[in-house]
Parts: C-alpha cells; sequence; structure tokens
C-alpha cells in the first residue's frame, strides 16, 4: 500500500504535463495558424532536394540533400566559382601545374585517336579554362569551354544542365566536373545532344573518395555512367590522377541509343 501511495501522485503529475502540454500546442496552433505551417514544411522538406534530382539515384549514385531549389543549387556553386581566393589560386599557383596535367591527359587521348587536331572540342564546367589552354597546347585549336562564370577568352558563360549550343557541335567533350550536378541525367543528356555522331565524351570522376562540400552527388561504380549514357556506346575505363579524381571513362556516341547491360 505505501508502494502505490508513492507512485500515484507521479502518475498524476505525468498526466497534468501532458495535458497543459497539449493545450499550449493547441493555444499556438490556434493563434498562429501560419507559423505552425510554415514550421511543419520546414521540418519535412529542408533537407530535401528537388523531385527531379531524386531521377538518378540509384545505388551507386547518390543526389546529396540539402538543395531546396535549383537556385539554391546554383548560388552554392557560384560561391565556389567566385571565391576570390579560389580564383587567385586557379589563375596564379594552379595554372601552369593543371595545364601540364591536363595536356598528358589530351596527348594520351589523340596518341589513341580518341581526339584530333581537326576536332571541335568543349570543356564542361571548364572554371576558369586549364583544360581548354591544354587542349590549345596539344593542337587542338578550336577548343572552348563553359562555365557558370566566363572567363574569356577561354570559357564562356554556360549552364552544363542546359549547354548553349546547338545539336551535335561538338566532336570531344571533356569533363571532371560531373560530381557538381545536381541533375545529372540532364548533364549527361546535354553532352550527348551537343556531341556528333561519332563524337567522344571523355568523363574524370572519382570512385574512391567522396568530392568537397560543393558537389551535389557521389558515384560509387561506372554502372550509372553507362545507364544515363544512352546514346554512346562505353570505350574505356582506366585509373588515372587527376586532382582528387581517380578514373577516366570514354564514350563514344553512336546513331541510335544503346541498350545498357546494367
Amino acid at each position: 500500500m505505501e508502494t502505490a501511495k508513492t507512485k500515484h501522485p507521479t502518475f498524476k503529475y505525468l498526466i497534468l504535463s501532458l495535458s497543459l502540454s497539449f493545450l499550449l500546442l493547441f493555444l499556438f496552433i490556434s493563434l498562429h495558424p501560419n507559423r505552425f505551417q510554415a514550421l511543419l514544411t520546414t521540418t519535412v522538406t529542408e533537407n530535401r532536394p528537388p523531385h527531379s534530382a531524386f531521377v538518378s539515384s540509384t545505388e551507386d549514385l547518390k543526389i546529396r540533400p540539402g538543395y531546396t531549389s535549383y537556385d539554391t543549387y546554383i548560388q552554392r556553386q557560384l560561391n565556389k566559382t567566385l571565391n576570390p581566393k579560389l580564383r587567385e589560386i586557379w589563375t596564379t599557383r594552379d595554372w601552369d601545374r593543371k595545364i601540364q596535367v591536363f595536356s598528358r591527359f589530351f596527348a594520351d587521348l589523340k596518341s589513341e585517336k580518341f581526339l584530333a587536331d581537326s576536332s571541335k572540342c568543349l570543356c564542361v564546367g571548364a572554371r576558369v579554362g586549364q583544360e581548354v589552354e591544354a587542349l590549345k597546347r596539344v593542337g587542338v585549336a578550336d577548343s572552348i569551354g563553359i562555365d557558370l562564370v566566363p572567363f574569356p577568352p577561354l570559357v564562356i558563360k554556360g549552364d552544363f544542365h542546359n549547354q548553349p549550343f546547338d545539336d551535335e557541335t561538338f566532336d570531344f567533350e571533356f569533363s571532371n566536373v560531373f560530381d557538381h550536378a545536381l541533375r545529372p541525367e540532364k548533364f549527361v543528356a546535354e553532352i550527348e545532344r551537343t556531341l556528333k555522331s561519332d563524337g567522344v565524351a571523355v568523363l574524370h570522376v572519382s570512385l574512391s573518395r567522396r568530392g568537397d562540400k560543393y558537389s551535389a552527388n557521389d558515384l560509387y561504380s561506372v554502372k550509372p555512367l553507362v545507364k544515363l549514357f544512352r546514346r554512346s556506346k562505353l570505350v574505356r575505363v582506366r585509373k588515372v590522377d587527376g586532382f582528387g579524381l581517380d578514373t577516366e571513362v570514354v564514350f563514344r556516341k553512336t546513331k541510335k541509343n544503346i541498350k545498357q547491360g546494367f
């Protein structure tokens, strides 16, 4: 009996506390319905990317959360591209070093007939254009880059989710920023749209380590790329050492859609 008397007041206080909590919540909802709805919406969606960003999410390709709109994504990318300290590094300390490395990559691709002096080339997400300059130095004069922020004369303004070029414009396209694509299916579709038939697309990606805080997706194998390149045939995969990127993937565009094997 003594134990029951001890527990009884505790139970009564618990019921009283819950009743007061529900009463306060009811009063808050009644007095501030709009604020409650906004709070509920924010809680549910604050870490959810746009619906279209989920299209390419698979076991081996994960879209990073946190982008509540496409404008949010673009602003985040601009924060990196316009960072004055980074731009100074890209155009001074890193300039020649990156050009030398890119030049070796492109010289190898030329020797294997994926690239020629007569090729019309595009570098997708080229920042300040070290890869464009490298193409010119190995003899591929008709080369240009696109990025959200232009860097004349090597890089013009353009969003790689919506390239500012006509269909079948280029013989060769190169990119090492696939991890920055919020909509990977659109990124690849634009490359295939602007590539000529029999044109070559080369991507440098990282499979063994994750990208920086500005990356919009994480890639864990080549399989998602093979599925995304619906009008191209996988030609080669090899290991490279390219500024934190470890894998080079080469596709050649065909005249019709490819039935992928994965």
